[in-house]
This record gives C-alpha cells, structure tokens and sequence, in this order.
C-alpha cells in the first residue's frame, strides 16, 4: 500500500512525474487529465503546451507554406533541453505562444511541479522525449466528434469563422495523419471519443459521448488493488441510459483491453469507484462528480485514468530506479490508432 498521506510524500519528492498528452488540437486533451488536476491541485500540478515550441509564427508559417504539425516547425531541441531541466528540478525561460494574435509572447519563468502534464502534437515525436515521459496518453476522437469540437472550440473561444476552421482541418490533414497519428505507437493508454449511441443530440447539449479506454497491461501494480463497480447501484439506481462493455482488441498485433463506456451513470456508482481508488491509493479527497446526480462516460474513463496513472506514481515511489521498468516498456508495444 502508499503511504498513508501520499500527496506529501510527492510535495517532498525530488521526483518531477511528467505526464504526456498527444493529440491533434481541438481532441480534447486537456480533458482528460482534468481529474489529476483536481485530485492533487494548482501547487502539485502545472501544464506545458508543446504549442510554445513553433518554431515560426502564424504569419511565418503561411508564408513557409507549412502547418505547425510538421516536426521542422517546432523547437524540438529546445523541448528537450527544457523538460530534461524540469525533469532536475530546475526553472527554465519558457516561451509563449500567442494563439489570439498567432505571435511569440516574450518567454516567463517557469518553475517545475512535481507533477507536469506536457501536452499538445508533438510530446513523442522524439526518444529523447518519451524517455523524459513518465506516462503518455494518446486522446483519439473520431473524425466527426474532432470537427464538431474544433469548430466550436476555434469559432466561439478564438473567433475564426467556421470557413476557416473546416479548410485548416483538411490542410492539416495529411500532416496529423503523418506526424501525429503515429505517436499512439508510444502510448500507455488510448482514449477513443465517438457520438453517444443514444444520439448525437445527447453528446451536444449534455456532453455525453461514447468513451473507450484501450489499455496495455498493467505489469507492475500496488497491492490489493479494487476497482470494482457496483452493479447493484447500476441495476436499481440509474435512470438514465448507459452503457459499459469491456472487449478485447488486437491492436498492432497486441492484445489490449478496451473499456467502453457510454451514456449517464448514476453518482452513487461513481462515489463508490471514487472511494475505492481513494482506498488503494490513499489519495484523496476523489470527487469528480462535484454535486451532479450523474456522471458522463467521459468522467468514468478520467477517474480509471487518474488511478492509473496515481498507480504509476506510487510504483516510482515506492521502487526507486524502476521508471525503466515496468510500464514504460509499453513504448514498444505495438500500438495502432486504426479503427
């Protein structure tokens, strides 16, 4: 078992925990990671967008002809460099990227968290990279739920006109397709969105969506771990559609399970899932659902998430020198993003 109080034990770690985040933009990134920001907060937690790294501004890259997700127009160097210091414990002048007006900010101090999410296209592109990656997550919406999402994300948030939005997609396409896609070759888990089989006017107007979790397998593990669901509360307490299915899916040629789930589940199954990873883990308080009577299959994918990756934490601490074993084995493992 953790230490009974492990969120100090992290504050009073040498340890910097880099969590990555891969995905073309607008896929809902940021999402996913939501519940260990809120598990260990704003003290414990911080975030690097690798959009910080262009090499060129907006203006530049037009001109260049070239979209931001070809390696060549970003620092990747200078990534390296920079997360390896974070990685040591060390502040870097990290550069800013401006995405109202598509021009470099003057770089800020940056002090490292013992726990740092990298996230945006590109945080496997290199081995140097995913060496200096503790845990790396690729977020793989399908091609409808992406445009919906970038549409609405770049149009309301950024002030691009949907024309705009729909050309960029289809430039950009070849180029995710070639440089981005492959990275979930790297990855440890895989999230896959799709509209909700209750209709796509359920994903819309109440954030409900069809969510599948392909996971490889978990090697290394802290003891009497319980993640069981309670089909009690599910049969007699929920009265909204749901779904949750577990298969098994060939892969790259690997055998990976994949949890889906879809629709509502009542809270009270939730909070006892949520109790149970603050059992095993000793991390808490756990709560996701934040006073809401149900919780979206996206939420349920975050908080098996967040246990696995809290798991992944524990096993560094408690086994100093093991980041090389275990899991992060998994970077050849065969993954395809192929649906």
């Amino acid at each position: 078992m953790p230490p009974s109080d492990f969120k100090r034990v992290i504050a009073e770690s040498p340890y910097v925990f880099v969590i990555g985040v891969a995905g073309d933009s607008g896929s809902g990134k940021t999402t996913f990671t939501r519940a260990i920001r809120e598990i260990f907060g704003d003290d414990l937690v911080s975030t690097i967008t690798i959009d910080d790294y262009h090499k060129y501004d907006r203006r530049e890259r037009k001109v260049l002809g070239i979209t931001p997700l070809v390696p060549e127009a970003n620092r990747f160097d200078l990534l390296e460099e920079h997360l390896a210091e974070l990685k040591a414990g060390r502040a870097i002048e990290k550069p800013v990227y401006n995405h109202d007006n598509g021009e470099f900010d003057p770089p800020v101090p940056f002090n490292p968290t013992k726990i740092l999410i990298l996230e945006g296209l590109h945080p496997f592109i290199t081995g140097t990279l995913r060496d200096l990656i503790d845990f790396k997550l690729y977020v793989d919406p399908d091609p409808d739920v992406k445009r919906a999402w970038k549409i609405k994300r770049d149009v309301e948030r950024r002030g691009y006109a949907t024309e705009t939005v729909l050309r960029e997609m289809e430039e950009r396409k070849p180029d995710y397709e070639r440089y981005v896609a492959p990275q979930c070759l790297f990855a440890d888990a895989v999230i896959r969105i799709a509209f909700s089989k209750y209709g796509r006017d359920v994903s819309e107007e109440r954030n409900v969506y069809r969510v599948t979790l392909c996971q490889s397998r978990l090697d290394k593990s802290i003891d009497d771990v319980d993640l069981s669901i309670d089909l009690f509360g599910l049969l007699s307490l929920s009265e909204r559609d749901f779904m949750v299915e577990f298969t098994t899916e060939d892969v790259g040629g690997k055998a990976m399970g994949a949890l889906t789930f879809d629709g509502e589940l009542n809270d009270a199954v939730a909070k006892k899932l949520e109790h149970n990873i603050e059992l095993q883990t000793q991390v808490e308080p756990i709560d996701l659902s934040q006073n809401s009577d149900y919780l979206t299959a996206g939420d349920m994918a975050q908080l098996i998430l967040a246990w696995r990756i809290i798991n992944r934490r524990i096993f560094i601490e408690s086994a100093p020198g093991a980041a090389d074993a275990g899991e992060a084995a998994a970077g050849n493992n065969g993954f395809r993003c192929s649906r």
